[in-house]
């Protein structure tokens, strides 16, 4: 069934419509549980196909099916009820914090569920929640129900719920988590970085033409020239003597990787402060080079993820670099579709240099798809000598 959003008029809001929380004020207008059940799932299915309804009229539906019941003392039960029973969660930290259904969709959206399939979740889970009442329930205890409810549902089984309890060990292991973002101009990769810090909570996010243009404040032209040009320029910026009887494709990578070579040390640095501080960083950027980006971090302590990103057809990566100077008006498209095969030319260096390190590459054809296979990949990472048991990662319930 398709999302349904219940817009508030005067307050000017939208949410998702979950049957737990309508099951809740028709338990509290008197009917019981199965019969609550039974009526909020007929109005889910009445509104399927429906994308957006009002409170208002989402109400009148309720009090029409409530009517239908001849039973006049639950429709005015219902017009004037009370607020839905708030559900306390006591993270293991000991903090307490209100149920919130569409951060856990996001949590379950995490270990690559899609939107549909991760609030087919989240309602069972809330109407579950909501039959056990009000109180203060451990937040070990949400995610060990989950856990059993993915393994046993037809749709999902056994592997998707390792692959959460993978996901809910690694966050509380309390880990950093490095991501190591590479590919060429237009592939994606700022959009990428900051769709991965807003789900993932991640506040630290680091793009190497940032640290190109602090190194260029600090190391005049004259001494570096390489580092004041484009990375699909770089090789202009050679000693002369080094291009001789070169072919322009090596000339291309040759300059690629001297200026990639020069900003690593940037790059390590910044890595290796987001370590020492314990948290997780994003790293963004054409100078990230697949054939040291597994030798930029070595501890047990983190888990790295390197990934390329990549346009596969040249029509769409030219579509998308065009559509840069729409949206960032600075970032004028006009000098990158003039040396646009340059920027094809480094995108198969790139992918090709992926392949033999054995990195990642994800096609980047929509922002969900790239989301979800890069938290495959990172949860398939965290797999590798995997062997907790539930009861390990979610204590005795």
């Amino acid at each position: 069934m398709s999302k349904i959003l219940v817009e508030n008029p005067e307050e000017q809001t939208k949410v998702p419509f979950l049957r737990g929380i309508l099951i809740r004020s028709l338990q509290d207008s008197g009917l019981n549980f199965d019969e609550a059940l039974e009526l909020a799932t007929t109005i889910r299915t009445e509104l399927n196909g429906v994308s957006v309804i009002t409170t208002g009229d989402l109400r009148d539906r309720v009090i029409e099916k409530l009517e239908g019941l001849s039973r006049a003392e639950l429709v005015s039960r219902y017009e004037g009820r009370k607020l839905p029973v708030i559900i306390q969660v006591e993270s293991n930290d000991g903090q307490f914090s209100e149920f919130s259904p569409s951060e856990y969709r996001t949590c379950l959206e995490t270990i690559g569920l899609k939107a549909d399939e991760a609030m087919s979740i989240v309602e069972i889970v809330s109407v579950h929640l909501l039959k056990k009442g009000a109180g203060n329930i451990p937040s070990s205890y949400i995610a060990y129900f989950t856990y059993r409810l993915l393994r046993k549902s037809k749709e999902f089984g056994p592997a998707v719920a390792r692959r959460w309890l993978v996901w809910r060990d690694f966050v509380n292991s309390g880990k950093p988590l490095v991501f190591l973002i590479g590919g060429t101009a237009g592939c994606g990769k700022s959009t990428t970085a900051t769709n991965l810090a807003s789900r993932l909570d991640i506040v630290r996010t680091q793009s190497t033409d940032m640290l190109r243009e602090v190194m260029r404040s600090m190391i005049p032209k004259h001494l570096q020239p390489m580092l004041h040009t484009s990375s699909y320029t770089a090789w202009e910026e050679m000693p002369h003597s080094d291009n001789n009887n070169i072919s322009q494709e090596e000339l291309l990578i040759n300059g690629y990787c001297a200026q990639a070579d020069l900003l690593s040390v940037a790059i390590k640095a910044v890595i290796q402060r987001g370590l020492h501080e314990n948290v997780s960083l994003i790293l963004e950027g054409v100078h990230v080079h697949p054939a040291y980006a597994n030798k930029l971090v070595d501890s047990e302590h983190v888990v790295v993820v390197p990934i390329m990103l990549g346009v596969i057809k040249k029509k769409k990566l030219q579509r998308r670099i065009t559509g840069r100077s729409t949206r960032v008006p600075q970032r004028r498209a006009a000098k990158y579709l003039e040396h646009f095969d340059s920027i094809w030319g480094l995108q198969t260096y790139l992918l090709s240099e992926a392949d033999k390190a054995n990195i990642p590459i994800i096609v980047n054809d929509s922002r969900e798809d790239v989301f979800r296979e890069i938290m495959l990949t990172t949860i398939e990472k965290l797999s590798e000598n995997f062997d907790k048991t539930p009861e390990q990662v979610f204590g005795e319930q």
